[in-house]
């Protein structure tokens, strides 16, 4: 999916960029608002992500312009604004979302998703085509049980094609949904991917016509009624958990490390305009000592704050975007300073001066707690690795931090965030395992779990509910109901993994007998 970013600031655009582009999107940047219009009005994208302080024509008056002009785009408005009134301005304007500076990656993502499904007309997130199973929450695709690795633009190319599975897709259509404007590939770089593409569906036991061609017009993905009958493989044989574990633990290891690499580069790009930024700050402080510090001065070294509490806030320098946030806060108080703020005002130049001047190498990244499996003293049966778990919450953040938390223990998790979707996605992903929140909009977990009780093929599915509400009248309504087990808000991984692998074991023991 293609996404326009409408961003002023370099080092957000680049983490940003980096980001989305691992999450599969396809990226367009622009640097004011004006080209933004300019793109978002000339070019088609899945969504528009816009910075509210922009040169020439500010986010909110750009989203404005949208809206007026009819667009529909989903539009993210990014700012460090936090003010209610700031974010229903933004909210007015017409933007679906609004997202405040410095914030979760993983969450930012994870909003992206849930607009995107929005505007999709559907909150289904798993994409079924026959035995082809592709999960936009997780990014794993898998046929007929069998996982495969794509690189990004063989994982883009095949989401394209079963998104868009009722039409046939032209090279030129699949160039412009899959390449950002500043690219130029030819039509034989879509045959390129299109012919890996189908060697690693083959390999996995898809026909060979499974995206078939019209010659001179274009692709598509064949029905699955019509697919050819093929031989599977045989079953790949599994790695023992604890080499499995190492192998998971030392791809987190990697990840991160190369992560905070790509930062502490930003940051050696980054730190000398820093330091000529505070330039302004400085001069502010002089203006002020003298009596002489115009309201345009002041307006401008607030700028120059708000430009600095964003961007060492994305390279998770928290103490530094916290003084840089303080200073504009103080700048943004009154009309005029006066010279009784003197020495705050100095204060917090000068230590802010000294945290960057002091910051010579990035020593964490900021992203969020990956469980530890090493200290894990939690082994799994050899067999229950690709036990699929579905997980049914309305929490945005719960469903993007529990797959994290339970990947290294080697379940394949599902998620799902509009229970109104439950019996669709169950019959597609056949769980192993299910996972509910008690209260969520329209259907609640407790009448989704009665409702599989009542229901001859799915009553013996082990259930789980996973809520905040810990009294023991909720809880003891939950095994009322069909509940099988009861986890409270916030969990850990190893305790939640440990949970499943229990209620497995016991189903296992029972059909042994």
């Amino acid at each position: 999916m293609k996404i326009l970013l409408v961003e002023d600031d370099d080092v957000l655009i680049a983490v940003l960029t980096k980001n989305l582009t691992e999450n599969h999107y396809i990226v367009d940047v622009v640097k004011d608002g004006e080209m933004g219009w300019t793109y978002g009005s000339t070019f088609d994208y899945d969504l528009i992500i816009l910075d509210i302080v922009l040169p020439k024509l500010d986010g909110i008056s750009l989203c404005q312009r949208f809206r007026t002009e009819g667009y529909t785009t989903p539009i993210l408005l990014l700012t460090s604004q936090n003010a209610s009134t700031a974010k229903v301005s933004g909210l007015d304007a017409g933007a679906d979302d609004y997202v405040v500076k410095p914030f979760d990656i993983a969450e930012l993502i994870a909003r992206i998703r849930a607009l995107l499904r929005r505007s999709n007309a559907s909150s289904f997130p798993v994409l079924v085509w026959g035995d082809l199973l592709l999960n936009p929450s997780t990014c794993e695709v898998s046929y007929n049980d069998h996982s495969l690795t794509l690189t990004n633009k063989e994982y883009e190319l095949l989401e394209l094609l079963l998104r868009d599975s009722q039409h046939l897709l032209s090279a030129d259509e699949i160039l412009d949904r899959l390449w950002s404007s500043d690219e130029f590939p030819s039509e034989a770089t879509v045959r390129s991917h299109i012919r890996r593409l189908r060697h690693k569906l083959v390999e996995a036991g898809a026909p060979s016509d499974f995206i078939a061609t019209v010659h001179g017009r274009g692709y598509y993905l064949k029905a699955p009624d019509k697919l050819a009958e093929v031989e599977i493989p045989s079953a790949i044989e599994s790695a023992s958990p604890s080499l499995l574990k190492l192998a998971q633990s030392k791809s987190q290891d990697n990840q991160q490390k190369q992560y905070l690499e790509f930062l502490n580069q930003l940051w050696i790009d980054t730190k000398p305009k820093s330091i000529e930024q505070l330039e302004v700050l400085f001069q502010a402080v002089r203006k002020l000592q003298s009596g002489e510090l115009a309201p345009q001065l002041q307006a401008q070294a607030q700028q120059v704050a708000h430009k600095l509490a964003g961007t060492l806030g994305t390279l998770g320098l928290t103490i530094a975007m916290q003084l840089a946030r303080q200073l504009e806060n103080l700048l943004a108080s009154q009309p005029l300073l006066k010279k009784q703020q003197l020495e705050i005002l100095e204060t917090l130049v000068t230590s802010l001066e000294e945290s960057i001047q002091n910051t010579h190498l990035i020593q964490s990244a900021p992203m969020g707690a990956i469980a530890d499996i090493c200290s894990s003293k939690f082994e799994l049966d050899h067999s229950q690795f690709g036990t699929k778990v579905m997980i049914v919450d309305d929490d945005v953040n719960c469903l993007r931090s529990l797959p994290k938390l339970l990947k290294p223990w080697g379940f394949k998790v599902t998620t799902l965030a509009d229970p109104q979707e439950f019996w669709t996605v169950l019959q597609s992903v056949l769980p192993d395992v299910l996972v509910l929140d008690i209260n969520m909009p329209e259907i609640n977990g407790f009448e989704l779990c009665q409702s599989l009780r009542s229901n001859l093929d799915w009553q013996r599915l082990p259930v789980l509910f996973l809520s905040v509400m810990a009294d023991a009248n909720t809880q003891n309504l939950a095994f009322s109901v069909g509940a099988d087990d009861y986890l409270c808000k916030p969990i850990v991984g190893i305790d939640l993994a440990s949970r499943i692998h229990n209620r497995l074991q016991r189903v296992k023991s029972y059909q042994n007998r």
